[in-house]
């Protein structure tokens, strides 16, 4: 998310200098926080190992208060402000992790939050912020609309505008993290995190170097908003135009001038992932180790199941899983591609007669090869549809590429017309 830290009187200048927190700012953070927030799982998963052909640990952030690591670092920064600035409250821009972040911390700090959201935010992300008692304001069609609403009520009513990243006290707060992966995997090769802004990916960095220096730390990116890559790659900070991808988490066109600084300096490597992965792991995620996991939270599990020989088979490798907040209707979507995905679903159009019976009969023989029917959808009005006849698109779960092949043989021997829609 794209935020300015305001001070009492005046908007922050991007141009100022920030102080680069340290690992004493971490450890610091880390007594701050360790009442409220929880120190995740680390869990070695044979089965991702083995698909990902290393001995690979899931850091899981997705079971974070609030559902995200986003909490670590608001609650650092709201717990560092002054009486007066904490008299005025806190305001935010964002329509996902970090305003539930900052909310939740200003509850239990009692301190007025005010969270501006775009009109078109998701309910249920709009919902889950007033639960944690924040105030939430929908402006603007798209974050930078609500953004620039953010900045005029701030200015307004003298509240401080909490940044999702590019603060060293949200960084601070991130790299708590790092600390609990050093104290449960000390041994710990590699480690791969999503990147947006950068503020996670400088926190962990600053706490792991710090600490172990060896240790390589792999950021991992949406091919649709490489702008930490691209920034690493120039020498300076590169914005990236408007594109689109499922991970809205990371999804961000500029990183901070902060966590630039500190990413491009302790960050080993930037690598880009694509939608199409990141569902595939989503949904194995779900299967296989019974997790919801976010778009962006997947999206370094995706990287490393999408690209194999990364890392030697005896490398400890820790994959962060940032956050597990997800809307219902695009988990429905994500169930659905994973399983087309994973050839165990397949959607096929059959031509029938229009007549009573003529559908039974085929219903029936794929019931017995022991296929599920998911879905049924009947098209009698399209141009393509000759008269006296129906098209039926068939939504077929099945086990694997075999399972198939026998459907298919099945459709052929009846002398169904048919094709594979998807």
């Amino acid at each position: 998310m794209h935020c300015t830290l305001m001070n009492d009187a005046s908007v922050w200048n991007h141009d100022k200098k920030q102080r680069v927190p340290t690992i004493d700012d971490i450890l610091k953070a880390r007594e701050l926080i360790a009442s409220t927030v929880r120190k995740t799982p680390l869990q070695n998963s044979r089965t991702f190992s083995r698909l990902a052909g290393t001995n690979l640990f899931l850091k899981l952030e997705c079971q974070q208060v609030t559902g995200s690591f986003k909490v670590r670092g608001a609650f650092v920064k709201v717990s560092r402000l002054t009486d007066k600035q904490a008299s005025h409250g806190v305001i935010a821009a964002s329509a996902g992790n970090h305003a539930q972040g900052v909310a939740y911390a200003a509850a239990i700090k009692k301190i007025p939050c005010t969270i501006v959201m775009p009109q078109n935010a998701s309910p249920a992300k709009v919902a889950a912020t007033r639960s944690y008692g924040a105030k939430v304001i929908q402006r603007g069609l798209n974050y930078d609309e609500a953004w620039a609403a953010t900045q005029e009520i701030a200015k307004d009513e003298g509240r401080t505008i909490i940044h999702a990243f590019d603060d060293p006290d949200v960084i601070a707060g991130q790299g708590t993290i790092g600390l609990e992966l050093l104290e449960d995997l000390q041994d710990v090769d590699r480690i791969y995190l999503p990147v947006g802004g950068g503020g996670l990916a400088a926190g962990v960095a600053i706490a792991i170097k710090s600490r172990k220096p060896n240790v390589k730390i792999i950021g991992v990116e949406s091919k649709a908003f490489p702008a930490m890559k691209e920034s690493m790659a120039k020498g300076s900070l590169q914005s990236m135009k408007m594109g689109y991808s499922i991970a809205d988490g990371i999804s961000v066109k500029q990183p901070g001038k902060l966590t630039f600084e500190i990413v491009n300096k302790l960050v080993d490597d930037i690598v880009l992932v694509d939608d199409t992965a990141i569902v595939k792991t989503m949904f194995l995620l779900m299967e296989r180790a019974k997790l919801v996991v976010e778009p962006a939270g997947a999206a370094s599990l995706a990287y490393l199941l999408s690209n194999g020989g990364h890392a030697g088979k005896k490398e400890k490798v820790v994959s962060l899983l940032s956050g597990g907040n997800v809307d219902m209707y695009l988990l429905g979507q994500v169930v659905a591609k994973g399983l087309m995905q994973m050839g165990r679903m397949l959607r096929i159009f059959i031509l029938l007669p229009d007549k009573p019976g003529a559908l039974k009969g085929v219903v029936d023989g794929i019931s017995e090869l022991s296929v599920n029917i998911v879905e049924v959808e009947h098209d009698r009005l399209s141009s393509n549809i000759p008269a006296g006849t129906a098209g039926v698109y068939l939504s077929l779960e099945i086990e694997d590429e075999k399972h198939a092949e026998r459907l298919v043989e099945f459709l052929k021997q009846k002398g169904i017309e048919f094709k594979v829609a998807s």
